[in-house]
């Protein structure tokens, strides 16, 4: 019975905890008793994210041994996007802040430079790509987001009591460790602590799901409380919905297009495609805005409303082909 239910979770996770964020900021939107607790529980989901996406990255990284890290041709164009995208939209949202959707653009711009999602290795085996090859792109996109949201996000959304250097450093001192300290963590684990490392292995395999799923509770909660709460209109919302599917569907189809030139299609869609939309709702709402986090919010359902017709595409030709 136990197992039935956690197949049955595991098979859901996305609708499950996009209902249960709901529910969550539903209770304490309409439950008057809970109004104390609010600034309590938003402090704690403010702390506790940024150390749940640690863990899960380094429970990931943990999987991963240095010496089978080979870079490749595509993972050199697919980061080059990932960088020239989010440069090319803030810009000109840096030289002309007053422009009228630049909530859309930087919508767009988050879902561009955040990084590859941990998972995507995992979706990338079911659909016959190379896994060990997609793992390595998920290092160089941690490490490209690293560098370059730290140095962009300040020409975005400036702050008259910092300067730019001080908002770089800012940013830096949070994104940085966030994204590469878990990858150095995890190695220096596997080589220093091989028994710790081997543990890890053994009986903490699904342990990153699960956080996965709590933290996506939180955020898709704080998500609701943004937009329920913002001013912005809502055709403003509905463009920023808009805007994280046609950046979604390009970036799939646009890391194809690169996968597939080097003989590796399926690794360079899920590359470029699906991405840690956990870690861009946070960062979002961190550095930009909270409105924005819609962008990235949406993201959610249309990377794995393509990732699950990609898997029903794939089990019907192995079907007809059996």
């Amino acid at each position: 019975m136990a197992g039935k239910i956690i197949g049955f979770v595991k098979a859901w996770s996305l609708p499950l905890g996009i209902l249960a964020g709901i529910a969550v900021y539903a209770v304490f939107h309409f439950v008057p008793q809970l109004e104390p607790l609010k600034p309590a529980a938003t402090s704690f989901a403010g702390r506790c994210i940024p150390v749940l996406l640690f863990v899960m990255l380094f429970l990931t990284f943990c999987k991963i041994a240095p010496k089978d890290l080979k870079v490749r041709r595509w993972h050199i164009w697919l980061a080059a996007i990932q960088i020239v995208s989010c440069v090319a939209i803030a810009v000109p949202l840096h030289f002309f802040p007053d422009f009228a959707y630049a909530e859309i653009a930087e919508g767009a711009m988050v879902c561009l430079v955040c990084p590859t999602a941990a998972a995507a290795a995992v979706i990338t085996g079911k659909l016959g790509g190379s896994e060990s090859s997609l793992t390595t792109y998920t290092i160089v996109s941690n490490i490209v987001a690293a560098v370059v949201i730290p140095v962009v996000f300040p020409l975005v959304e400036t702050h008259a009591d910092m300067s730019l250097p001080m908002q770089f450093v800012m940013i830096l001192k949070k994104v940085f460790p966030l994204l590469i300290f878990p990858m150095i963590g995890a190695w220096l684990v596997r080589y220093l602590l091989p028994s710790v490392h081997a543990f890890i292995l053994r009986h903490c395999g699904e342990l990153a799901f699960y956080l996965w799923s709590f933290t996506m509770i939180m955020l898709i909660g704080q998500t609701i409380r943004a937009i329920v709460n913002s001013d912005v209109d809502a055709h403003v919302k509905w463009l920023l919905a808009v805007a994280g599917l046609v950046v979604c569907v390009l970036q799939f189809a646009a890391g194809k297009a690169i996968g597939g030139h080097y003989g590796d299609r399926i690794s360079g869609g899920q590359g470029l495609g699906q991405k840690n939309t956990v870690f861009a709702i946070w960062v979002s709402g961190a550095y930009l805005s909270p409105v924005v986090a819609i962008a990235p919010g949406s993201y959610i359902l249309w990377q794995n409303l393509i990732n699950s017709w990609q898997i029903w595409r794939k089990q019907k030709r192995d079907a007809e082909n059996a």
